[in-house]
């Protein structure tokens, strides 16, 4: 969880927080943030995070060159040092020395996504939309070199002697193109497009295909092997890797005939954009990655949710997936010099570091764009970073920096509320700082509204906050060093609600009668997974959850339920009143009930209309003076413990037949049903004259349609609403001429 609230005893808030007024809830809460998960939610500077979740100095991450395009879609880095970068929107490429850019070829196509040396310091240009390849040599002098029918050049890989292989879309095919610039097709993917290639040192070629996502091995003779069918749609690029591994990054697409501008809109920002970094390019540190799918050259089943992965081919051709991510989409690869793998991302800017067996994951840079499109490590050790949204060059130092700094995400703390203490947990060696800041206001995203950053909080055990109260809050830590990094682990902050009223949704008033069972127990309550000392050895557990066993029926009770819930979370007691109808004043029925729950012996009180009222209280968590409560009346309804009566008011022979006509009568509560039985025979139903059993007097004929030869009796059984009951016989004598 990244964000954590936790809820002590009123005394413990009390001793952490000062200052708090009467209309403030009791209660302190703390947000902490002590995790991996946790410190991404925010942003940084030269800072990083280790495998045990701690905040240190990392590598800092400085611009070098900001050449003004959008889009930077490809780069190589020259024996020389000189970069090459092809852009996008305006089909450029630059070319970056010691910092400084100039245009190094502007092409008539709007896109440049594919670049490769060329011998004697000139360059390979592939454009699009038109699918043309540009020769380039050392002075920017360019010529056409191939112009194949296809719309799009996506990827180019060259051999020394200038010989050159080039990925297309719209039909998925390769060519292999001669140093004079007369080329065949070499491998027809049956793809859409091909999107990445990377040359083997054994000849052969490796290419990574869109639509659908796949991986195969192509020959020197042209014959393509497929290695590898991921459940995604395209493969981005593919990346040689130790002892002969190749990596290959994938991702999800639109499908689209044309590569999807990376156009997604930038983050909203209340200063200059300034690089940084998450993680120590030399550090790993877990984050949200599921256990891996190996296989063996068959389908990746792959995730639904995910959005890329990265996948570790074998030289036999067995490969695993070492990486994916459900909210990072990978764009490159690369390899370290320890071996570790870096995954360049969109759509927040991070590279991530993945190393060990099983694989592990750091974020090892995040920088101030929407994508990372291209990795290009140097021979110093640097990592020169191509992005997008916008288009700049970043180096991702090898050396620790001396500094850096760290903005959390903002804390709602859903209403207004008074700031307890800061405080935080970590070491800071000699020579090092610690210093944590905190502003506050009542917007979602900070922005001029808001308090000015305090001054600083040096004091790791806490120190209370100074800015004002508002909903919402934010702090900021600042590590410097002159030697080992000082370590933060844990930050957190305590605040006080606003304490807010309690509300009932509703009050549910059963049929008369029903009742529930308590669930079956032991006496001690069973917590899965639990297997410590029984609970009664414990303190603060909870206190009992109102739980409805099976159905029931119950004469006389009356069973009540209510929903009630409060903002600030606090425990509630209830109290339930009740008064007749007609009556002004309440009268208490039950007092500091726990559960939303009550049963009520309804033979104590006469019969009649009756309402109750349920009174919700949060004072149990609250001071005195500052608890709230929330009232609800419920619907009437009605208490009738008195059954009908049954008269009788004849009982002829007509016509051969025997009529008995009652009337069956109820003070409180309508008449439901009547039933008779002739001499113990089962019951039958018997229906009011006027066709519908509605009020509280009702009139009856029975007519039996035999002639009766004998005396019989008959039992009337009549119930009202409130499912009363009462019987009643009726003698019906047999006719004279059959009379014993």
């Amino acid at each position: 969880m990244s964000r954590r609230f936790r809820l002590l005893l009123p005394l413990l808030a009390c001793l952490v927080l000062v200052g708090g007024s009467g209309v403030f809830a009791a209660a302190a809460r703390f947000w902490e943030v002590a995790t991996l998960a946790d410190f991404l939610k925010g942003d940084a500077t030269s800072l990083s995070i280790d495998l045990h979740g701690r905040l240190l100095l990392g590598p800092a991450l400085t611009p070098v060159a900001d050449p003004e395009s959008p889009v930077l879609w490809a780069g190589v880095l020259a024996p020389d040092g000189t970069v090459y970068l092809g852009s996008g929107n305006d089909g450029r490429v630059l070319k970056v020395v010691k910092g400084t850019s100039s245009v190094f070829f502007d092409a008539n196509e709007i896109e440049v996504h594919a670049l490769a040396l060329a011998p004697n310091g000139g360059l390979y240009v592939g454009t699009s939309p038109d699918g043309r390849v540009y020769k380039v040599d050392a002075t920017g002098k360019a010529a056409p070199f191939f112009d194949p029918e296809d719309k799009y050049i996506w990827a180019m890989a060259s051999l020394p002697d200038g010989t050159l292989f080039v990925g297309t879309g719209d039909k998925g095919v390769i060519y292999k193109v001669a140093p004079d610039g007369k080329g065949a097709v070499f491998f027809r993917s049956k793809s859409t497009h091909v999107r990445s290639l990377l040359l083997l040192a054994s000849g052969d070629v490796m290419a990574g295909t869109e639509s659908p996502g796949r991986v195969f091995r192509v020959s020197k003779s042209g014959a393509g092997f497929l290695i590898l069918d991921s459940s995604l749609q395209e493969v981005s690029a593919l990346r040689p890797g130790p002892n002969g591994a190749v990596y290959a990054a994938a991702l999800t697409g639109k499908g689209s005939d044309e590569r999807p501008s990376i156009t997604p809109p930038m983050p909203a920002t209340s200063s200059t954009p300034i690089a940084s970094v998450t993680a120590e390019i030399t550090s790993m540190a877990i984050v949200d990655v599921p256990a891996n799918v190996t296989g063996s050259g068959g389908r990746d089943s792959g995730r639904a949710s995910s959005k890329g992965a990265v996948y570790r081919i074998l030289p036999d051709g067995v490969w695993d997936q070492v990486w994916t991510s459900a909210d990072d989409t990978p764009y490159d690869v690369s390899v370290d010099r320890d071996g570790s793998l870096l995954v360049a991302t969109g759509g927040k800017g991070k590279i991530y570091r993945v190393s060990g067996e099983p694989s592990e994951t750091s974020l090892v840079a995040r920088a101030p764009v929407q994508q990372i499109t291209a990795l290009l490590p140097e021979p110093s050790g640097g990592l020169l970073i191509a992005t997008a949204n916008p288009g700049k060059l970043f180096r991702l130092a090898a050396t620790t920096a001396t500094s850096g700094s760290y903005e959390s995400d903002v804390r709602d703390a859903e209403s207004i509320a008074t700031w307890g203490t800061i405080s935080w947990k970590g070491a800071v060696p000699s020579g090092g700082d610690v210093r944590l800041y905190t502003r506050s206001g009542n917007t979602a995203a900070p922005d001029e509204t808001w308090s000015p950053w305090s001054s600083a909080y040096r004091k790791g055990e806490g120190e209370q906050i100074t800015s004002p109260k508002a909903r919402y809050i934010q702090w900021k830590a600042d590590l410097a060093a002159n030697g080992p990094s000082p370590m933060i682990t844990s930050v957190t902050v305590a605040f006080q609600q606003r304490n807010q009223r309690p509300e009932i949704a509703s009050i549910t008033i059963q049929a008369p009668g029903v009742v529930y069972q308590k669930p079956f127990s032991t006496g001690e309550a069973e917590i899965a997974g639990y297997d410590g000392p029984p609970l009664t050895q414990r303190s603060g557990t909870l206190g009992p959850t109102p739980v409805l066993g099976r159905r029931g029926y119950q004469k006389g009770l009356q069973t009540f339920l209510w929903k009630a819930t409060d903002p600030n979370d606090d425990d509630l007691s209830y109290d339930v009143l009740y008064r007749r109808e007609g009556e002004t004043t309440w009268k208490a029925l039950k007092r500091n009930l726990s559960d939303a729950l009550l049963v009520w012996d309804t033979t104590s009180v006469p019969n009649g209309t009756y309402v109750i009222k349920v009174v919700a209280s949060d004072a149990s968590a609250n001071s005195p003076g500052s608890a709230l409560v929330a009232e609800r009346e419920s619907d009437t309804f009605d208490i009738d413990n008195s059954p009908p009566t049954i008269s009788i008011a004849s009982v002829a022979n007509v016509g051969g037949k025997t009529a008995v006509r009652f009337t069956v009568k109820d003070n409180d509560s309508p008449v439901a049903r009547v039933e008779y039985s002739l001499d113990a025979e089962r019951w039958r139903p018997i229906y009011p004259m006027d066709g519908i059993a509605d009020s509280r007097a009702e009139e009856y004929e029975l007519v039996l349609d035999q002639e009766l030869t004998a005396e019989k009796q008959v039992i009337l059984r009549a119930f009202d609403a409130m499912n009363n009951v009462t019987t009643a016989r009726a003698d019906v004598p047999a006719p004279a001429g059959n009379r014993k």
